[in-house]
């Protein structure tokens, strides 16, 4: 399965406006209702999903965009689709921006871990620079559709290889540490699991003998993403990274480090 295959024309609405995030998700549900995927399910219960989901979190990843999803047991297959709002809406976001593109995804209830890897392929696509400028450049569905699947179309679900990476990826900035591991969790065939550390910083600034190297506080968000991934997706994954980080070589939040594994066995939940 690929974005393509369940990005849905008839899904997709451009320049639309709303007063509050109830309307947003009533359109939605009005619009993904449009799909033959979803003919025989109640509008009435894909608002109510999708509203149950935010109760948990709003979906409003920040940068402008928001990935409202839900998954109902009723559904046989995914629906994806697309509402650009060039005036932007409150929508509870992580970082408090207006939202002004929102991507949903109607899911089947009984396969999240594709659903977990779609909601990363898309967030990819949506963080990548200048993507969200270029889809709301676009004034009609079939542009925004365009504009949405740039680059490459990579398969959601995929056979597990034998010979596998270990990637550890140190992260010092909250906001890197999340587009990081939204974009890691779409890697295909990995596992991922996140440990909490302590910066070194936090300690050494209350020994009398390096306290004077700090005139503040250091830091003390830290956290390492620990993947396991196919070898040959090692290079791939690194790029990824460096797309939200910048040069790793410049890098003074983020460090990576890679080590072949001689023997992988099992896998891990999400």
């Amino acid at each position: 399965m690929k974005l393509a295959d369940v990005l849905r024309r008839e899904c997709i609405t451009v320049n639309a406006a709303f007063n509050n995030k109830t309307e947003v998700l009533r359109e939605i549900a009005r619009l993904a209702g449009k799909s033959k995927v979803l003919e025989g399910i109640d509008e009435q219960d894909i608002f109510a999903g999708l509203e149950a989901r935010e109760s948990l979190g709003s979906t409003g990843v920040g940068k402008g965009v928001a990935i409202p999803h839900c998954r109902l047991e009723s559904v046989t297959d995914f629906v994806v689709g697309i509402v650009t709002i060039p005036s932007g809406i409150d929508y509870e976001s992580v970082d408090d921006d207006k939202v002004r593109i929102i991507v949903f995804i109607i899911a089947p209830e009984v396969v999240s871990g594709k659903h977990v890897r779609l909601l990363s392929v898309i967030s990819q696509k949506l963080l990548a620079p200048k993507a969200v400028e270029t889809i709301l450049a676009e004034q009609t569905p079939e542009g925004v559709y365009n504009s949405l699947l740039i680059g490459k179309d990579e398969e959601i679900n995929g056979e597990q290889k034998a010979v596998k990476s270990l990637i550890h990826v140190f992260i010092q900035n909250e906001d890197l540490f999340r587009d990081i591991l939204q974009i890691l969790a779409g890697v295909e065939s990995s596992s991922l699991v996140v440990a909490g550390v302590e910066n070194a910083g936090v300690y050494l600034s209350k020994m009398p003998l390096f306290a004077s190297f700090w005139s503040d506080e250091p830091s003390d968000f830290s956290r390492i993403i620990i993947a396991v991934v196919d070898k040959n997706l090692t290079n791939e994954t690194i790029r990824r990274i460096e797309s939200i980080s910048g040069d790793l070589n410049k890098s003074v939040n983020v460090m990576v480090t890679v080590q072949e594994l001689s023997y992988a066995a099992g896998s891990l939940s999400t």
